[in-house]
């Protein structure tokens, strides 16, 4: 079986949203990334390490960013969709340096599980870690509240800083039992730390069959019975209301959510979204206002954002 592998010179500024875009719009199966600096960088961590760049095969100038698809995928189409992105990345002042988009293919070697080796256990903070299920970890609380995941091929180790983000997000608002609704679930870790932070009950949605899959997988990982999966595109088909919506997807998507919140929030609910770059900020911010709600926290962490939000009249 081959892969179709999407390549981009760029520069290391539109990592996360090259990133993002590839899982939650394209549904890629996995990306990649070789940084300059990460080279650079070793011959600066330890004086027995000796790096001459020169001698480095195909060195990025600054970033190469690689992007797998299932081979059926129209190759001319992603690499239109890929240009776009650096161009719309661009006008919001970032750098996409050589911005040079190429395709090719290669065998499938069982690429999806080399890259656990990369992956270790997160020690998020004194409540949460997040553990790879392959590692063994030991906890310096015993009441530290552990999840174990596999992402497999969707979106969410907990070491992204948006997903980072809403993990506080969540820390900071669920202080008693509540219903929470993740949207946009990937891998499912937003409702299964729901879970194991007190939720009464927890539904997870997104539109990927891989990320559908994941969730289910990683949620029986950790043996709960109080997390929903549901397939659907944002809030569509979904009838409850929740105490809380968590959402980490991209700015754009979440602005198609922003009008969905209202009739499947619960009295003094409140909402939690990451995936924001501070480019993007004053757009949600708008589209909040428009819809009757309001910031009443924000964090940030590089350029990403996360907000926690509810109705003004709470």
């Amino acid at each position: 079986m081959k892969l179709l592998i999407i390549k981009i010179e760029t520069s290391h500024e539109v990592e996360d949203a090259l990133n993002i875009y590839s899982h939650d719009v394209l549904k890629c199966l996995g990306t990649e990334t070789r940084k300059r600096s990460d080279f650079e960088q070793a011959g600066w961590e330890s004086d027995s390490t000796i790096v001459k760049l020169d001698e480095i095969k195909d060195l990025p100038e600054d970033l190469e960013f690689l992007a797998y698809f299932d081979m059926v995928q129209d190759q001319a189409e992603l690499v239109k969709k890929y240009q776009k992105k650096l161009s719309e990345l661009e006008g919001y002042g970032l750098k996409i340096g050589q911005a040079k988009v190429t395709a090719s293919y290669i065998k499938d070697e069982d690429w999806n599980t080399v890259w656990q080796k990369f992956y270790h256990p997160i020690d998020f903070s004194r409540h949460l870690a997040i553990v790879p299920e392959w590692e063994e970890y030991q906890p310096a609380f015993k009441d530290q509240n552990i999840i174990k995941l596999d992402p497999g091929l969707a979106f969410g180790t907990g070491s992204h800083k948006t997903t980072q983000l809403a993990l506080l997000g969540l820390e900071q608002i669920l202080v008693k039992p509540e219903t929470v609704c993740d949207v946009g679930t990937g891998s499912g870790i937003l409702a299964i730390a729901s879970s194991v932070l007190g939720a009464s009950s927890v539904l997870a949605t997104d539109i990927s069959d891989e990320a559908i899959t994941a969730a289910n997988e990683n949620i029986s990982l950790n043996n709960l019975t109080n997390i929903k999966v549901q397939k659907t595109n944002l809030l569509n088909q979904v009838k409850s209301k929740y105490d809380i919506i968590v959402a980490n997807i991209l700015a754009e998507i979440l602005l198609d959510l922003i009008p969905e919140l209202n009739e499947h929030l619960n009295s003094n609910g409140k909402v939690i979204f990451s995936g924001i770059d501070c480019d993007q900020i004053e757009k949600i911010r708008t589209a909040l206002t428009t819809n009757g709600f309001q910031i009443i926290l924000s964090m940030q962490q590089g350029r990403w954002i996360g907000l926690i939000i509810e109705r003004k009249d709470n």
